[in-house]
C-alpha cells in the first residue's frame, strides 16, 4: 500500500472531512482546535472551541459541527501521543457546536437531552433530512465511568432525542448507502452493531437483547476501535486501535468473523478515516499517535455524504 503523508506535527488529529477544494477538516483534540489542512502540508486553524473537539461534520448549511468531548488528558509515551483513560481536571462538559467556518465563530447548540448532560460526544453523521446522528462516549472516573448512547438532533438546537442508550463507549457513527442502517462502534468491545432506521432519528430492535442492536462484527484480541466511515459499497471502515488500521467489514457481516479485512498503518492510534479526492476514490486517515494525516488509494469509491 503506497502511504502519502500529507501533515504531520498535529496534536492527536481526528474527524477528517475532505472538501471539494482539496483540503481536509479535522480536529485535534489536544490543542483543541478545528483545522484546515492544505495539500501541501500547510495546517490553518479554523476556530478554537476548547474543551476537545473529537469528531467533525458539514452540516446542511455548510457549517461545521463538532462533537466537543469536554477535554482529554494526554501522556506521551515512546514518542506518541495517547489520551489519558480519566476525565481531567479541566473537564468543561460535553456539547454539540456549530462552527462557521468563514469567521471561526463557535455556537454551543447542545449540552444535554432530556435533563441528562452530554459527558463525551464524540463521533456524528448527517442524514438525507438534515439531521445528526451523534453517539456519546461517556467519561471515566477514579470509582465509576458514564454509559454512553446514541442521538438525534436537529443542526438548529431545537431537538434533541436520546435514540439508543446504553451502549459501552459508542465511538464511531455512520449510515448505510441507502439510509437504512445505523452503524456504531463500541470502543472497548471492540465491536460494530447496527439498526434498522425508521425514520429519521427511530430505530427498530432487531435483537431482544439490551440495546437491540444486531452485531455485524466484533474483533478477536485486544483490539479498540474508534471512528468510522462508509464506502459506496456499504462497507464500514473503521479506524483500529493498538492493532493499528483500518478495519473494512462487510455489510452482510454476521459476527462470525467472516467479511472483515485488517489494512495495517504504522500507528497504534489510527483513529478515523473520510473518503474524498474527484471520484472520492483516496482514504484520508488520521493518525494520532504519531500526529499525522496521510493518505491511500481505497479499493471502492467512499460514499458521497449528505452534505
Amino acid at each position: 500500500m503506497d502511504i502519502t503523508e500529507i501533515a504531520t506535527g498535529l496534536e492527536f488529529p481526528e474527524g477528517p472531512v475532505w472538501m471539494p477544494d482539496g483540503t481536509v477538516l479535522c480536529v485535534e483534540l489536544k490543542r483543541r482546535t478545528v483545522d484546515r489542512v492544505h495539500p501541501d502540508g500547510r495546517i490553518e486553524t479554523v476556530a478554537t472551541p476548547g474543551g476537545s473537539p473529537n469528531g467533525l461534520a458539514i452540516g446542511p448549511d455548510g457549517a461545521g459541527y463538532v462533537c466537543n468531548s469536554g477535554g482529554w488528558g494526554f501522556t506521551e509515551i515512546f514518542g506518541m501521543t495517547v489520551t489519558d483513560t480519566l476525565q481531567p481536571d479541566d473537564y468543561s462538559g460535553g456539547r454539540i457546536e456549530r462552527v462557521d467556518l468563514e469567521t471561526g465563530d463557535v455556537t454551543v447548540l447542545y449540552t444535554e437531552c432530556d435533563g441528562n448532560p452530554l459527558m463525551g460526544p464524540n463521533d456524528l453523521v448527517f442524514d438525507a433530512d438534515g439531521g445528526m446522528w451523534f453517539t456519546d462516549h461517556g467519561k471515566i472516573r477514579a470509582r465509576e465511568r458514564d454509559h454512553g448512547g446514541v442521538y438525534y438532533a436537529a443542526p438548529d438546537g431545537s431537538l434533541i432525542r436520546e435514540v439508543i442508550y446504553p451502549l459501552e463507549s459508542p465511538n464511531g457513527i455512520g449510515l448505510s448507502p441507502d439510509g437504512s442502517r445505523v452503524y456504531v462502534a463500541e470502543t472497548h468491545t471492540g465491536r460494530v452493531y447496527w439498526w434498522p432506521v425508521e425514520s429519521p432519528g427511530v430505530v427498530g430492535r432487531p435483537s431482544p437483547v439490551g440495546h437491540g442492536g444486531q452485531l455485524l462484527a466484533g474483533l478477536p484480541g485486544h483490539q479498540l476501535l474508534d471512528s468510522l466511515a462508509v464506502d459506496s459499497g456499504g462497507y464500514v471502515v473503521v479506524g483500529t486501535l493498538i492493532n493499528g488500521g483500518l478495519t473494512s467489514i462487510a455489510p452482510d457481516a454476521d459476527g462470525s468473523g467472516a467479511g472483515v479485512e485488517h489494512i495495517a498503518i504504522p500507528d497504534i492510534l489510527v483513529t478515523n478515516v473520510c473518503f474524498g479526492g474527484p471520484d472520492l476514490s483516496t482514504a484520508f486517515v488520521t493518525c494520532s499517535g504519531t500526529g499525522k494525516l496521510v493518505s491511500f488509494p481505497w479499493v471502492r469509491p467512499g460514499l458521497a455524504l449528505a452534505f
